[in-house]
């Protein structure tokens, strides 16, 4: 009998890094990308098109992309806003994109200046150029447990974003704890309610940590079938529209988890460690 398997998405370069106030050097991140890649990740996000004015750590976003090159069996995806950022994105090398709406109308006018219906509508232009290029797009549903102006979020928002993001042609759909305040029972049921409208080889999990239950939360997701989680080196990261939200789950933590359980990741452990260490101290963080 084969051995079950995991898909871990590393979203430290991006996610983990985007809020660090202090600017971390394109070298140091390219270090970090190529630390990760040789431990094993073979899904990597490595920056964020993004305009500088609103998150200043990701103004080297082409240089990143660029930098980070190519690797056999790794591909590196970047997040885009918009058509513009597709496009200068898929110009330094992007191998996949990552377009980011909300289950909640408040985060989303909060976070993107407009609807959910509004931020699905700029996608399009991102799909035809991704199509175009042959590469796949995934699609973020944030908030998809709870909102920081809204409060808790029906699973039956979630699965209706979820299900607009596959109809307009997203290859996987990460749900998304952004706060980090969700429990195994509402993320099954949040989980439930996308399984409805998705398959589960088209959803992901992305936790954040904040109640320290995001192992928990992933291990409810798993049992219902999801197959793809998104870790963050050291549990970097936050999201700057989200007040509250905390870091990530570690990726070493969600590989460990796995890896006990008789669940493959194909992730070296010792080598991911070394990285978080190694970041750390560049962030000043040891």
């Amino acid at each position: 009998m084969a051995q079950a398997s995991v898909t871990i998405v590393e979203v430290g370069p991006r996610d983990g890094l985007q809020n660090e106030k202090a600017e971390i050097a394109t070298q140091d991140k390219l270090a970090l990308i190529g630390k990760l890649a040789d431990a094993g990740l073979a899904r990597i996000e490595a920056t964020a098109f993004v305009s500088p004015r609103w998150v200043p750590q990701m103004a080297d976003h082409a240089a990143v992309m660029r930098g980070a090159g190519r690797r056999p069996g790794v591909a590196f995806s970047a997040l885009v806003p918009n058509e513009k950022g597709a496009e200068a994105a898929l110009a330094a090398g992007a191998q996949a994109l990552a377009v980011f709406t909300a289950a909640s109308e408040s985060f989303s006018r909060r976070n993107t200046n407009c609807s959910i219906a509004e931020s699905i509508e700029r996608f399009r232009p991102v799909m035809a150029l991704a199509e175009r290029a042959g590469v796949p797009v995934r699609g973020y549903v944030s908030c998809a447990l709870d909102c920081p102006y809204e409060g808790p979020i029906a699973p039956e928002a979630v699965a209706t974003v979820a299900a607009e993001l596959l109809a307009l042609g997203c290859s996987e759909i990460a749900l998304s704890d952004t706060l980090g305040r969700g429990t195994p029972e509402r993320t099954a049921a949040m989980v439930e309610a996308a399984l409805r409208r998705a398959p589960a080889a088209m959803l992901a999990g992305h936790f954040h940590d904040t109640s320290g239950r995001a192992i928990a939360n992933v291990a409810a997701a798993w049992e219902l079938g999801l197959r793809v989680f998104d870790g963050s080196v050291g549990g970097l990261g936050g999201c700057p529209y989200a007040p509250g939200a905390a870091g990530n789950l570690a990726t070493e933590r969600l590989v460990a988890h796995f890896e006990a359980s008789g669940i493959a990741t194909g992730v070296d452990l010792t080598q991911l460690d070394e990285a978080a260490t190694w970041i750390a101290t560049r962030i000043g963080r040891s």
